[in-house]
């Protein structure tokens, strides 16, 4: 659950839905997912570095 202030505000009113995004889930989105993840896995076994790293965050 999010922890927010004003997200908790809009719960508390009777106009407001809440719904789980679903943008990842299209033909268009879950082909580049495949595409991205196996670009990572042929790069990784040949280099030892994948092509789409995350980067840790800084603190």
């Amino acid at each position: 659950m999010i922890q927010d202030d004003i997200f908790a505000r809009l719960l508390t009113f009777p106009n407001v839905l809440v719904t789980g995004h679903q943008g990842f889930f299209t033909g268009e989105a879950l082909t580049a997912i495949a595409a991205a993840t196996i670009e990572n896995l042929s790069s990784f076994e040949g280099t030892g570095v994948a092509a789409h790293q995350i980067a840790p965050v800084r603190s």
